[in-house]
């Protein structure tokens, strides 16, 4: 399954040292998935240099803040990662709401990095892409892209960013920063939801022999390092929760599905608290809860399909949320008759709406969904729900204006936040929901069949070992395999750090 980025064994030894020259002379690291989850115990030789280095450079030291525990300036380090606790106030629900908040990651400000380097680095120090002379494709709605760039750059290889051409102004101002050939933007046509027209173009870039294509849906180091990244990350969150209330209980991990990456964490918290893994699409496009399709504006999570890395059997329920509901919360949190409607008439804490300007549009999709988890659950004041924020209101500003314009007639007041927040918040119901049964399971994994085995040509027999949960369970021994090959790496670099 080496297309499918697991591999542990050397696959080519000229390429494995060709890579180590070129780290060396750059004076490259790589961090292990290990010292990622647990950031303290990077290599204090590190940790020194790392304090002066900015944050938003295409510095090799940034590999080693690709983790949850930046700190609110994304310079220093968190003994927590950095998130809010959403009080009823801004919910109508009894239950906590915790969010894990995305833009603290460096260069691209969201958790994506986390998948572009999980899909890189073990194809590094396995010799499987050779940086020096091939090029590395990124196809992507948005963040993935800017995050394979980001690392791409770092490591002196070129990268080409493939999303669709509707996605927001803001990501495509990054992407033309960050490369190194306006060429290597490659607009498709659609919006978010037009995962296939991605599909088509990485397939005739991939007749290039030069060209390796890092498909976040179906590279497997992506569940991998969000298994072990941010499923550690939201327990140590709901772990910091606990020390001060002790009877309080994670019940659910609430995902947007996008490429399927961070759901994996649900895998993580569901072997070690029991929660419910709980699926999140849109409304306007419900592929897993109604085999349907559709365009929509929740930039972030692409769909019309079930990536190939979704662990579709160990999930519980299905939530589809509506674009507009994002949409119109994603003003309302933006401006300041919004935000003082919140202050001064549902009394939230000024901390939390301090901390609004962290929630992108994915972000409120996972919030309205955990909303509706928890009336269906019927979840009270010690129950827990955690979610992440992908990434901030930050790249959607010019979409902000575009939705006050359509929407609103270029202003909003306090009657549109009245508005918004009955409609959106406290009317948000249990509809559009699903509990997934055996059979319901067994649907949407077969669903998958159409784009993986039909059109992507991954093999029938690839495709129903993710049925069974051995599967699952046996890819995580790649982890600690990967570290060690990271270590032997670093060593035949000559830069460990320690």
């Amino acid at each position: 399954m080496r297309r499918l980025g697991l591999e542990r064994e050397l696959i080519d030894a000229g390429v494995y040292e060709r890579t180590a020259g070129r780290f060396r002379g750059a004076g490259i690291v790589l961090p292990t998935f290990a010292q990622l989850a647990d950031p303290a115990t990077i290599p204090s030789a590190i940790a020194e240099r790392l304090e002066g280095v900015d944050p938003d450079a295409p510095d090799p030291l940034n590999l080693f803040r690709v983790h949850w525990f930046n700190a609110a300036d994304r310079r220093g380090r968190a003994d927590v990662p950095v998130h809010v606790v959403l009080p009823p106030e801004l919910t109508g629900v009894p239950c906590r709401i915790v969010v894990a908040l995305g833009d603290r990651f460096p260069m691209i400000g969201s958790h994506k990095v986390i998948a572009a380097y999980g899909c890189l680095a073990p194809r590094i120090v396995t010799g499987g892409f050779d940086p020096t002379a091939q090029r590395a494709v990124w196809p992507s709605t948005g963040n993935y892209c800017r995050g394979g760039v980001a690392i791409s750059r770092i490591m002196g290889c070129r990268g080409v960013a493939v999303l669709p051409a509707g996605m927001s102004r803001e990501r495509f101002a990054w992407l033309e920063r960050w490369v190194a050939d306006p060429a290597d933007v490659i607009r498709t046509p659609g919006t978010e939801s037009n995962v296939k027209e991605i599909y088509d173009r990485c397939a005739e870039l991939d007749r290039d022999p030069d060209t390796v294509i890092f498909n976040q849906f179906s590279e497997f180091g992506n569940h991998l390092a969000h298994y072990a990244l941010t499923g550690r990350a939201v327990e140590r969150v709901v772990e910091s929760m606990q020390a001060g209330e002790p009877g309080l209980r994670l019940r659910a991990f609430v995902s947007a599905t996008g490429s399927a990456g961070t759901i994996g964490a649900g895998d993580y918290l569901k072997e070690r608290h029991g929660s419910l893994t709980v699926a999140v699409e849109a409304l306007e496009c419900p592929t897993l809860l109604r085999n349907g399709f559709g365009e929509h504006n929740i930039q972030g999570i692409g769909d019309k399909h079930v990536p190939l890395i979704h662990n579709v059997m160990a999930t519980d329920l299905v939530v589809a949320v509506s674009d507009r509901a994002t949409d119109h919360l994603e003003v309302m949190f933006s401006t300041p008759a919004g935000r003082d409607y919140l202050a001064r008439r549902r009394g939230v804490p000024e901390a939390v709406i301090a901390a609004l300007p962290s929630l992108g549009f994915s972000s409120l999709c996972n919030i309205v969904a955990a909303i509706k988890v928890a009336k269906y659950e019927g979840y009270g004041p010690d129950d827990v729900i955690a979610t992440v924020a992908t990434d901030g209101a930050e790249m959607y500003g010019t979409e902000i204006e575009r939705i006050l314009e359509r929407d609103f007639g270029g202003g909003f007041d306090a009657v549109a936040a009245g508005e918004t927040f009955g409609r959106f918040v406290l009317g948000a119901g249990t509809d559009d929901l699903l509990e997934l049964t055996r059979p319901e399971r067994d649907r949407i994994f077969n669903l998958g069949y159409y784009t993986w085995v039909e059109q992507q040509g991954v093999s029938i027999e690839e495709f129903e070992a993710r049925r069974r949960p051995e599967f699952w369970s046996g890819i995580r021994t790649y982890l600690a395999d990967w570290d060690r090959r990271i270590e032997a790496f670093n060593a035949r670099v000559g830069g460990s750090g320690a």
